[in-house]
């Protein structure tokens, strides 16, 4: 549990009992109900706690207080606070959310937060590498062949999923006993056909993270991926993705496989499923000791993404390749690629 979810619960329990009750009971309906993922979750209890917290040290002790002066009062604190906009236009939303869930739920005689309006969040442009950029980030793990780059080598957090371990590979380790070598060496195996699947599929971290073996069809060359909201779907990826992923198989899940692993795809050094905070570690090392912008997975993502549409790909299957509800989410890409153009063009034109 890292510093703000530790913040979070000495929060919430320190909320008169009514508030207290109406988050668990909200946290049990998103869970239950609305099948919002943990992460999700836990979002919106950070949010509904700061709130709540705000509402008693202005009086509340019950749901049925709030008003919409408490919210736009809460929420003109987290603005003096420095909160950005889009943590702002997140924490308006969530408080528009639980209002309307009291509401139904009788907790509230009226949508208090029906008219709250939010800030207009502003959307950064992905950072994108050029494929050579990516093709250098792939290769990195086949230049070290022993261990993984030193700028990954922290410790992961903990308290996320019980199969999901933190790397002690890659966590500030001592040097390699002798005996070690299969086992660096199989780590290195898996920092590459991680990098091969973020790029060639797309996933989000969370998705790759939570492969099983059994997700992968190696007839096809695609993998079953559970989104969002467990939607289920179905992305191809290519021959050199195959490629790592037969030697991961063959010479270094093998190695690493332990009584934790089971169906996991991808596992930690200890033998458990790997811990997306590691994955995050490990591709931001790669990027380092290549020379390459700070990266991320989810920068692998955005790469994978754009690179498809410039090659001609429908925005459409690429919506579905990235699992979007929204295909507003996937058309951000095609500004990218826009201001891509316009960069080459002033660039390159003589009259530009």
């Amino acid at each position: 549990m890292n510093r703000a979810e530790r913040g979070t619960r000495e929060t919430h329990a320190a909320l008169p009992v009514a508030l207290r009750e109406a988050v668990d009971d909200f946290a049990d309906h998103l869970a239950r109900v609305r099948n919002r993922s943990a992460h999700t979750v836990r979002a919106y209890v950070g949010d509904l706690v700061s709130l709540f917290d705000h509402a008693a040290r202005m009086g509340c002790v019950a749901v049925a207080d709030l008003d919409l002066g408490v919210l736009r009062s809460w929420l003109a604190k987290q603005r003096t606070t420095g909160a950005a906009r889009t943590t702002m236009a997140r924490r308006a939303a969530s408080a528009r959310t639980f209002s309307a869930w009291a509401h139904r739920a009788g907790l509230l005689p009226t949508d208090v937060a029906a008219p709250l309006a939010s800030p207009r969040a502003h959307r950064d442009l992905p950072a994108v590498l050029r494929a050579d950029q990516v093709t250098a980030l792939i290769e990195a793990p086949a230049s070290r062949p022993t261990a993984p780059p030193a700028a990954t080598r922290t410790e992961g957090l903990g308290g996320e999923r019980p199969l999901a371990e933190p790397d002690p590979a890659i966590a500030s380790p001592p040097a390699p006993a002798p005996g070690d070598g299969e086992a660096a060496r199989a780590v290195v195996l898996r920092d590459r056909v991680l990098l091969e699947l973020l790029y060639a599929t797309g996933v989000r971290i969370s998705e790759a993270c939570g492969l099983d073996t059994t997700d992968v069809d190696d007839v096809r060359r695609v993998v079953r991926v559970l989104g969002k909201g467990s939607r289920e779907r179905s992305v191809p990826y290519g021959v050199p993705a195959q490629r790592a992923l037969d030697e991961w198989l063959r010479a270094g899940r093998t190695v690493l496989a332990g009584p934790e692993s089971g169906e996991a795809l991808l596992l930690g050094a200890r033998g458990g499923r790997l811990h997306p905070t590691t994955a995050r570690r490990v591709v931001a090392g790669y990027a380092e000791a290549t020379g390459l912008p700070r990266t991320s997975p989810h920068g692998l993502r955005h790469s994978a993404a754009t690179h498809l549409l410039e090659g001609g790909a429908d925005l459409r299957a690429v919506q579905e390749l990235l699992g979007h509800s929204s295909l507003a989410s996937t058309q951000i890409y095609t500004h990218v690629s826009v201001e891509r153009l316009r960069a080459a063009y002033r660039q390159a034109h003589p009259r530009a």
